[in-house]
């Protein structure tokens, strides 16, 4: 089983980049595969779970060339999928099958779609819904609305779905079958989920308009050939900048970051907790905003996360209650029951590891409740393959006396190749496998 291991920092004095942004690699990927002509896409994340991606668009019959890791040449099949024979393998990867159930669904021909344990565990009736509603031919194959998922031939017609929940992974599918139906979809959201899908959208040259929380697409459409750069994600380099925000004198600097607005509630969160950071746009008019984030250390106070704001942290949750833990006072989290169908039940995986660490910390049905200034201690602590959980306790162990250990860390390959490199390097100091950071 691999692990790291980590030990109290006393310092962060550095400048660095993140790798590309996986929400945008997954959407580059498919839409640059589905384009009419070759894209080059610079600054892909190779993970495991776009990777997943990427072999499903070149099933699909895609070609793709690689320059190296992150630089790829997409040739497009034009809107004309390949019919694929095998199943398709989402390994652990969320986005990848709930956006390809989009494109599947108005195929003319069959397909399954299916993953991992973890994966086969996660709900997938909030797709299953829409596109049914599309026409679909689209069921569970063990009749439980969970992968693996079998998608039959079917001619889909427009729909107006009004989403229960603010996810961008349904809006993303239903806008992406929507392509494939006759007429004008439309899809509406209670809060503004992350909207990358439909910048992206509007780049290939797709018929996509928003309006407040409703994204219309004109169906029986074909993506154009458009280059795309991938900044920075945002996601992973919170754990940096979580970690400089809650240790008072350390200064860090992250370039090249994805500042999209949908993704960057963590800013709100640390200002409300007394953080000292600093944002500066490279390009505000980009489809996708970038630029730099220096954060300076400062104390920090407890703070309520709730209502619409949850949305846009959602993948930062985990960290955002090791911030919670780090400064004074109370952190509350609320509205957030949608972390119990992640990779794991985040919320009680969350409680469990701060206990561990000595923090006093109650676990609601869509929350917590966290109180923060404690005394930490180093811990071991098993992240149930969840590469969130993994990395946000890792930071939390730069913070506690003692040595942290965090078991089960082959997760973090599915988002962040390089976090424990880049972990080692914050910490000055050369780690081997297994060993300490």
């Amino acid at each position: 089983m691999s692990e790291i291991r980590v030990r109290r920092i006393k310092r962060i004095a550095a400048r660095m980049r993140v790798p590309g942004d996986k929400s945008m690699s997954h959407r580059a990927v498919m839409l640059a595969g589905l384009a009419k002509g070759t894209c080059r896409i610079t600054g892909f994340l190779p993970s495991d779970d776009c990777v997943r991606t990427l072999r499903a668009m070149q099933a699909l019959g895609a070609e793709v060339e690689s320059t190296d890791g992150d630089r790829l040449e997409i040739t497009g099949i034009g809107g004309d999928c390949r019919q694929v024979l095998e199943t398709i393998d989402c390994g652990n990867s969320g986005t990848s099958m709930r956006l390809l159930a989009g494109i599947l669904a108005g195929q003319p021909f069959s397909s399954r779609l299916s993953g991992d344990a973890s994966l086969t565990s996660r709900p997938m009736a909030r797709i299953i819904k829409p596109l049914t509603e599309m026409g679909a031919l689209i069921k569970s194959e063990n009749g439980n609305d969970r992968a693996p998922l079998l998608i039959q031939a079917s001619r889909l017609h427009s729909v107006h779905h009004h989403s229960p929940v603010a996810s961008a992974q349904v809006k993303s599918c239903v806008l992406l079958a929507g392509m494939f139906a006759e007429g004008g979809t439309a899809v509406t959201e209670p809060q503004q989920s992350r909207d990358h899908t439909e910048r992206m959208m509007r780049h290939f040259m797709l018929p996509v308009r928003t309006d407040g929380l409703t994204t219309h697409i004109q169906g029986l459409s074909t993506p154009a050939a458009r280059d795309f750069n991938v900044p920075g994600d945002f996601s992973s380099a919170a754990f940096w900048i979580a970690a400089a925000a809650a240790l008072p004198g350390a200064r860090l600097i992250v370039e090249n970051l994805g500042l999209n607005p949908t993704r960057t509630g963590l800013m709100t969160v640390l200002l409300r907790m007394g953080a000292q950071m600093r944002e500066n746009l490279d390009s505000a008019d980009a489809i996708e905003p970038f630029g730099t984030i220096e954060v300076r250390g400062a104390p920090l106070h407890g703070t309520t996360v709730e209502g619409p704001l949850i949305a846009n942290v959602i993948d930062e949750i985990p960290i955002i209650a090791v911030l919670g833990a780090l400064a004074d006072g109370t952190t509350v989290i609320k509205d957030a029951g949608e972390l119990r169908f992640k990779e794991t039940d985040r919320l009680a995986a969350i409680a469990t590891n701060l206990a561990a660490f000595g923090v006093p910390v109650n676990e609601t049905q869509d929350g917590l409740l966290i109180q923060g200034g404690s005394p930490l201690h180093g811990a071991t602590v098993d992240s149930l393959g969840d590469h969130r959980i993994a990395m946000a306790f890792a930071i939390l162990g730069l913070f506690c006396s003692g040595e942290t250990r965090i078991l089960n860390t082959d997760c973090i390959r599915t988002s962040y190749p390089g976090f424990e490199e880049q972990l080692a390097h914050l910490h000055h100091r050369r780690r081997k496998r297994g060993g300490s950071a």
